[in-house]
């Protein structure tokens, strides 16, 4: 009697390796559509600020931006480059300063510290008006001034937006 072994695994190999890639190809588009959500709640946060809505897709610079929109001082941003817990710390901080300055309450800031792509969604498409820095063009425009007041409230509301965004317009 004659017997043949095998010891070939490939058959095995192969499923182990296209179960993995499939794994990893899910998660990635996964992290690429929360990413995409992400981009356009940021993109909403910002203009219901005051602020144009393309600032919350350049690297670093949307962090900066985001910390003064909180009514920090923007350079505050450079927490997240601190080894270790900088990131955190900074990301605490904003979601703690960016509920009250869009008029949300306390816990409105724990679920932006412990859930932030649900609550930044809440923010960004609710009611939520911001509160800091004067009046935007939403408010202005209500209806609830008149048109001389709301053009100059719109005037004031632009020159302290130019004043406190020293990047934009080559300055």
């Amino acid at each position: 009697m004659h017997f043949t072994y095998n010891n070939s695994t490939l058959d095995v190999d192969g499923g182990l390796l296209a179960g993995l890639f499939a794994f990893f190809a899910a998660i990635w588009l996964l992290v690429v559509i929360v990413a995409v959500i992400s981009i356009i709640a940021m993109w909403k946060i910002f203009e219901k600020a005051g602020r144009e809505g393309w600032k919350a897709i350049i690297p670093f610079y949307n962090m900066y931006v985001l910390t003064e929109i909180c009514g920090m001082t923007g350079w505050l941003f450079l927490l997240c480059f601190i080894p270790g817990i900088g990131a955190l710390i900074w990301s605490i901080m904003i979601a703690i300063k960016l509920a009250p300055a869009f008029g949300k309450e306390t816990a409105f800031a724990v679920g932006l510290i412990l859930l932030p792509f649900i609550f930044e969604l809440i923010l960004a498409f609710g009611d939520a008006q911001y509160q800091l820095g004067g009046a935007t063009k939403a408010s202005a425009t209500s209806g609830n001034k008149t048109s001389a007041g709301a053009e100059k409230a719109d005037t004031a509301a632009k020159s302290k937006k130019k004043a406190s965004d020293p990047w934009v317009e080559g300055e």
